[in-house]
């Protein structure tokens, strides 16, 4: 079979994209957005947020929910030894751009005459939106174009909006930290696209798919940062006074409790005892995930710290077992594992909100409801991302879709400062020929 076309440049391509669709969205919120002027009585949950509580109240948790975003989940997929200006780079694009349509789509479905009023109780929402978008990024990342990235925003914040609205309003379920309209959604719509971006190029994996000392190092600052804020996360939209503290409290344990199960399954499936650094990365973190669903219920502190264990443990288990099985039989490249962190932890958060539920933890909760939320959350994501990755970031030369040799490296996309063992092997970009030919 011949090698398919690549057309990388991205000269025309993104700027013309990116700018469209900023001047579209600057066009929308002339439109529609208005400063929030949180007059008492008003319609929606961000005013009774505001009346109770002050229109700067809730800034603080805006602010931790941010550096998630921004530095966390940029961090975190820094892991891949020359990928790091993608990584945080992309990151960034993504996220600046999707909390602006997340702001939008979200603001739709809560119109306040026909007006979206933006509080910081919505601005946390439009991040939350971003989120699913950047777990998704981790799970193809270093084998997409900037290009394919931000039209997969659009569509994925827009679906991921009409699942929010379903699971919040016409079922009124409970999810306060998202384990399933954020993580497992995130997730499965990632691997669904990855599923349809197929490389068998990739199948006995690539050179630059592995990490270096200082890039795993560099990791740990997005896990660190997400680590300390994630009670944020899931207390941010939390009802405010004890319901909030709840949420702290549980996410605070079950994190806790999920870095002991990480570490000690690392030490007991890796060679020789040794703690592996995927592991540390990542597994730690998904008590923060699983606890989402059930942050604000009444499950008791060691109820919480039961879920961080199991999570440590499934997540760890993925990441060792489950990983090469996906990639191998099911045809899911999953660069970042995001199937261990947000997938499976986040079905774990969504079946521990359904027996919360029952077991009758949770004030006017129903479990029928929660199970339904969940149901959604996974058939939007797969479908969703299904039809995002068939209809709209197909393998087609024009998205600027990288070859299998130039998958994982940053210079087909980025200005690279050269380095001594800088990549000789890979030609089929021109300004490496160029490069060359200065040399």
């Amino acid at each position: 079979s011949q090698m398919p076309a690549y057309a990388t440049n991205m000269r025309l391509k993104f700027p013309v994209l990116a700018l469209t669709l900023e001047i579209i969205t600057i066009i929308l919120f002339a439109v529609f957005v208005v400063y929030d002027d949180a007059k008492p009585g008003e319609g929606s949950h961000s005013s009774n947020h505001t009346q109770e509580q002050g229109p700067m109240e809730l800034y603080p948790m805006f602010q931790d929910v941010h550096v998630m975003i921004f530095i966390g989940f940029g961090f975190l997929m820094t892991f891949l030894k020359r990928y790091g200006f993608s990584s945080v780079g992309v990151n960034l694009l993504l996220a600046a751009f999707g909390l602006q349509w997340g702001l939008l789509m979200q603001g739709i479905w809560h119109l306040d005459h026909g007006k979206i009023k933006i509080s910081i109780f919505k601005i946390i929402n439009a991040d939350f939106s971003t989120a699913t978008v950047l777990i998704s990024f981790g799970a193809v990342l270093g084998k997409t174009s900037p290009v394919q990235l931000l039209i997969m925003t659009i569509l994925e914040i827009t679906i991921f909006s009409i699942n929010e609205h379903l699971v919040a309003e016409v079922f009124q379920a409970n999810d306060v930290g998202a384990s399933m309209i954020i993580h497992a959604f995130g997730a499965y719509f990632g691997l669904a696209v990855a599923r349809v971006l197929y490389r068998p190029g990739l199948k006995k994996g690539h050179e630059k798919e592995g990490s270096v000392y200082h890039s795993d190092l560099f990791a740990m600052i997005g896990t660190v940062f997400l680590w300390m804020f994630w009670p944020s996360f899931n207390s941010a939209i939390a009802d405010p006074g004890l319901t909030q503290l709840t949420a702290v409290i549980n996410t605070y344990l079950s994190l806790a409790a999920c870095v002991l199960s990480a570490y000690a399954i690392s030490s007991l499936v890796e060679h020789k005892g040794k703690l592996d650094m995927v592991h540390v990365q990542n597994a730690t973190l998904a008590g923060g995930v699983a606890v989402g669903t059930c942050a604000d219920m009444a499950i008791g502190p060691f109820g919480a710290m039961l879920i961080g264990l199991v999570a440590g443990t499934v997540s760890t288990l993925g990441f060792k077992y489950l990983t090469p099985i996906l990639a191998s039989s099911l045809g899911v490249q999953d660069t970042c594992g995001v199937h261990n962190l947000h997938g499976m932890p986040g079905i774990l958060g969504g079946l521990a909100g359904i027996v919360a539920v029952a077991l009758g933890k949770k004030d006017g909760g129903d479990a029928s409801m929660q199970a339904a939320a969940l149901a959604s959350s996974l058939g939007f994501a797969l479908v969703g991302g299904l039809i995002t990755g068939q209809g709209f970031i197909m393998k087609i030369p024009f998205w600027g879709q990288p070859p299998d040799q130039n998958c994982y490296d940053d210079s087909l996309y980025w200005e690279v400062p050269d380095e001594e063992e800088e990549n000789e092997e890979s030609l089929t970009h021109a300004d490496h020929s160029k490069n060359k030919a200065e040399v």
